[in-house]
């Protein structure tokens, strides 16, 4: 996989958590630094985090796959960017419009936006990808778009927060075609 793609998939799989930093930055009165802080740490680091522990999940099984494993990335990705369109596309609940920012809901909703990630990390392995770069950029990734997230919620409301949705579902989708296509060439 080459770094350009890499890239690409951080911002695909960093807009889960974008979009909920939007919420975030939305309820906050006033924006204080240890709201951009939090949001930046706990989004970054789990997205970091659950590639790796997929990783080491498809690893254990990656040999097994191995003449399947373009399928299995295609489905896995498909899955998740349709996850993140059809969500998207939904009218929205309200539900992540809190200005909670306790220990409690920041781990429930940094699990929450990182669940892609962990399948996303399941299909590094089935590519052979380098998961100590991947991890890096995607946990930074994320939490630079945590951080804008907070910020542009604060000052310009909901309206980017089912467009990042929808962008990333998009790019994900594109990505496990890319990789369905190159192994069927």
């Amino acid at each position: 996989m080459h770094f350009a793609e890499l890239l690409i998939i951080a911002v695909g799989v960093s807009m889960d958590a974008f979009a909920v930093s939007v919420c975030k930055g939305l309820s906050v009165r006033r924006l204080r630094p240890s709201h951009i802080i939090s949001a930046s740490v706990w989004f970054g680091g789990f997205q970091a985090l659950m590639p790796l522990i997929g990783y080491f999940i498809g690893l254990g099984f990656a040999d097994l796959v191995s003449e399947v494993d373009h399928w299995i990335a295609f489905v896995l990705l498909g899955v998740i960017g349709g996850k993140m369109i059809k969500e998207a596309c939904e009218k929205d609940d309200g539900n992540e419009h809190t200005p909670d920012f306790s220990f409690k809901t920041m781990l429930v909703l940094a699990i929450a936006t990182s669940i892609d990630a962990l399948a996303v990390g399941v299909s590094f392995a089935f590519l052979g990808v380098d998961i100590w770069t991947s991890i890096l950029v995607i946990g930074l990734m994320t939490a630079a778009f945590s951080a804008l997230g907070v910020q542009l919620g604060h000052v310009f409301g909901a309206r980017f927060k089912s467009k990042a949705e929808f962008a990333g579902g998009l790019i994900l989708v594109g990505i496990g075609v890319k990789i369905l296509l190159e192994h069927m060439l």
